[in-house]
This record gives C-alpha cells, sequence and structure tokens, in this order.
C-alpha cells in the first residue's frame, strides 16, 4: 500500500519534534516509574496498575514510532520570497462572501485544527484556493453538497 505524502508547515514540523522530544523523555520516564510501582504491588496477573502502565507504554511507543515515521518522510513547505503570492500551504487566505470576511491557514492534513481556522489543503474549501491570487473567486462544494463561493482578499505567510 502506497503511503500518502504528508505536508507539514515549518511550524507544525517543529510542534512534532517537541512531542517527540516529550514522549522519548519525560513521558517516558513517568511511564517507566508507575510500571516500577506497579510491580511492587505483587501479582501482576491481576495488577490493573501495571496493566494500565503497560498499555499507556504500548501506546506512548506507538505514537514515537509515528512521529518519526512522519518527520522522516514528510515534507516541509517553506515560505516563498514571491511578492505575488498564491494561495499554498502555510499560507493565511482572507476571503470574503455575502456574510462578511474571514481567513484561514492552509496546513498539511496532520496539522487542521478547525477552532482556529487552520484547514487541510485535502479539504474541499482548502483545494479549491490552492494556487489562486488575490482577486480570484473561488467556488467549491461543501460536503453536504452546498455551494459556495468567495473572492480572495489578501494572502499573507
Amino acid at each position: 500500500m502506497a503511503n500518502k505524502e504528508i505536508i507539514l508547515t515549518p511550524e507544525g514540523r517543529q510542534k512534532l519534534v517537541e512531542e517527540l522530544e516529550y514522549r522519548e523523555g519525560e513521558k517516558h520516564d513517568e511511564i517507566v516509574e508507575r510500571i516500577k510501582e506497579a510491580r511492587g504491588f505483587g501479582d501482576l496477573s491481576e495488577n490493573a496498575e501495571y496493566d494500565a502502565a503497560k498499555e499507556e507504554q504500548s501506546q506512548n511507543e506507538s505514537r514515537v514510532n509515528e512521529i518519526r515515521q512522519i518527520l522522516a518522510t514528510a515534507k516541509v513547505v517553506e515560505a516563498s520570497d514571491d511578492a505575488h503570492i498564491s494561495v499554498s500551504i502555510g499560507t493565511t487566505v482572507e476571503v470574503e462572501d455575502k456574510k462578511g470576511k474571514t481567513s484561514f491557514t492552509i496546513v498539511g492534513t496532520t496539522e487542521t485544527d478547525s477552532i482556529n481556522h487552520r484547514i487541510s489543503n485535502e479539504s474541499p474549501l482548502g483545494s479549491a484556493l490552492i494556487g489562486h491570487v488575490v482577486g480570484d473567486k473561488v467556488e467549491y462544494m461543501t460536503p453536504m453538497g452546498k455551494k459556495r463561493s468567495y473572492k480572495i482578499t489578501n494572502i499573507s505567510r
């Protein structure tokens, strides 16, 4: 099975690096200490604390491996120095429709955060905005089947 390319902004990559450091350091040490304490409770076959600590250790190691894989294979998009930039991953796009103005930051799929208006380049709106410049009108279909349109009023990095 072919892996889908993962795209990160420099900030998204840094967050993953920091999470990896935490999980390999402080978090790992906490789990090891919990396992040691749980072993002191006696019979491991009926020791819920031990089982929980081992499960947490397994989940932590899985996430560490996942982050390592992402960092090893992800493409990090760097800022462009173009005076006339188009919408791409890492840009913040201000758009306007009949309801008013709003802005979105285009990010890779692992960095999406709808509360903070960080949308994936693979989302319907994100993919519709990619490649456009200020002044363009962009139309797309929402997942609910509604047609929406925006005019791009500003693009920044």
